[in-house]
C-alpha cells in the first residue's frame, strides 16, 4: 500500500485521477489540456500512478489510453474503513452521483493484472473448460473459441450450459480473446423498480476482451488487461454487477496459475 499512499499524496496526481474518474480512457494530450503543468510533467505523474496500479494503460493503435483502476483504493478502504462507515460512505457517494447526474461518455470497465505464467498458459486458462471450472467455481463459459462460434454460459454449478446469444468476436491464441456478453437474466429483476425498467435494461448488450502481452518489466510476468465495454447506459446495472465479479475472478485465476494447481495436458 506504500506505493498507493505515495502516489495519492501529490495533489497533481489526484487531479489526474479526478479527470479519469470524470472521463475514462484519455490520452496524454487530453489529460494535459488546461493544466498548468507541462505534458512531460503529466507523463511523469502518470508513470507514478501506473506503477502504483492506480492507472492502467491500454494501447489502441498508436495511442495510449489511460484508465482509472480503483482496485487499490478499494483495498485501502477495506483495510482502513469499518463496515458501518463504508455503508454510509457508499450511500453518500451514490447520492452525490445522482445529484450531479450521469457521466456523458459510455462507461467501460478496464482492469490490469500481472501474472507469473506464460502467454500460452494464460490463454489456455481463459478457454479450457476444466481450468475455468477451477477458478470460476463451476460456473463460466464454454465454446470452441473460433470466431463466430457461440459462447454458452453456466450460471449455476449444478445447472447446465445455456445459449444466451453470446458469440466469439476475436480469438488470437496467446494474445487476445473477445466475446459478446449476455443480457441481464431473470435473477437480476430485483435490481429494478418495475418490469418496464427491467425489460428495457435487458436490451443492453456489451463486450468483454482479454489482452495478453509481456509485462513492461519482465520480472512481473504476463500483463492481462480485461476491458468490458459497449454498455449502452451510463448507469448500466450490468456494468455495476460485473466489474466486482471480474476482479474476484481474475484474482482467483492469478492464484491458480501462480500456485500451480492446474497442470496442462499439453
Amino acid at each position: 500500500m506504500d506505493a498507493v499512499f505515495k502516489a495519492l499524496a501529490d495533489p497533481s496526481r489526484r487531479q489526474l485521477l479526478d479527470r479519469l474518474n470524470a472521463r475514462n480512457g484519455q490520452t496524454l494530450r487530453e489529460l494535459s489540456e488546461g493544466l498548468t503543468m507541462s505534458r512531460q510533467a503529466v507523463s511523469k505523474h502518470l508513470a507514478v500512478l501506473e506503477s502504483a496500479l492506480l492507472v492502467a494503460v491500454v494501447r489502441q493503435g498508436r495511442e495510449k489510453l489511460h484508465y482509472l483502476n480503483p482496485v487499490p483504493i478499494h483495498e485501502i478502504a477495506d483495510r482502513w474503513i469499518g463496515r458501518y462507515e463504508r455503508g454510509r460512505l457508499t450511500a453518500l457517494s451514490h447520492l452525490k452521483q445522482t445529484l450531479e447526474g450521469p457521466p456523458m461518455s459510455k462507461p467501460e470497465f478496464v482492469y490490469v493484472t500481472y501474472i507469473q505464467t506464460t502467454a500460452e498458459k494464460l490463454y489456455q486458462a481463459l478457454t479450457d473448460p476444466q481450468f475455468i471450472k477451477i477458478y470460476m467455481g463451476g460456473t463460466g463459459p464454454e465454446s470452441t473459441w473460433e470466431v463466430g462460434a457461440p459462447v454458452r454460459w453456466k450460471m449455476d454449478p449444478s445447472g447446465e450450459f445455456e445459449e444466451l446469444g453470446q458469440r466469439v468476436l476475436e480469438a488470437e491464441p496467446g494474445k487476445r480473446l473477445s466475446y459478446s456478453w449476455h443480457t441481464l437474466q431473470p435473477m437480476h429483476r430485483a435490481l429494478f423498480d418495475s418490469d418496464e425498467e427491467f425489460a428495457k435494461a435487458c436490451e443492453e448488450r456489451s463486450r468483454v476482451t482479454f489482452d495478453i502481452e509481456p509485462a513492461e518489466v519482465p520480472m512481473l510476468g504476463i500483463k492481462l488487461t480485461i476491458t468490458h465495454d459497449e454498455f449502452d447506459a451510463p448507469d448500466s446495472k450490468m456494468m455495476e454487477g460485473t466489474s466486482g465479479g471480474w476482479i474476484m475472478i481474475l484474482s482467483a485465476l492469478k492464484t491458480v496459475l501462480e500456485g500451480g494447481k492446474f497442470v496442462s495436458e499439453q
